[in-house]
């Protein structure tokens, strides 16, 4: 994904606006539509910014392997990890939270059902 793809994925992972993003960073909001349209990074000064109004490293926002680690990057692994996870699967996170918690506990068994069916 590019840049301003994994800012606004962000942005909707931490239910922010891009105004917000944009006031806290100092830019002009159409950068990120101009941004997603051109696949384009922005200056590094800004992009500085932005992955620390978004409390996330650079390297997140990059999507840069985690073997080529940035100094001093804000966040772990782990953490960068679990943000990528949910991205992956918002859609199946956000279709269990329409259940109830009765359904919730049915999809669970479920899904450790064929885990173990998996495993024998």
């Amino acid at each position: 994904m590019s840049f301003w793809q994994n800012v606004d994925n962000e942005l909707k992972f931490q239910c922010m606006e891009r105004k917000e993003l944009a006031a806290r960073a100092d830019f002009d909001v159409s950068y990120i539509g101009k941004g997603i349209r051109r696949n384009s990074v922005p200056a590094a000064d800004l992009a500085l910014r932005i992955a620390n109004a978004l409390n996330v490293s650079l390297e997140f926002l990059l999507d840069l392997p985690a073997n080529k680690k940035l100094p001093n990057a804000k966040t772990s692994n782990e953490t960068n990890l679990a943000v990528r996870m949910y991205h992956k699967h918002s859609k199946t996170i956000t279709a269990l939270d329409s259940l109830s918690e009765k359904e919730q506990k049915t999809v669970f068994d479920l899904i450790q059902t064929i885990k173990l069916a998996r495993n024998r």
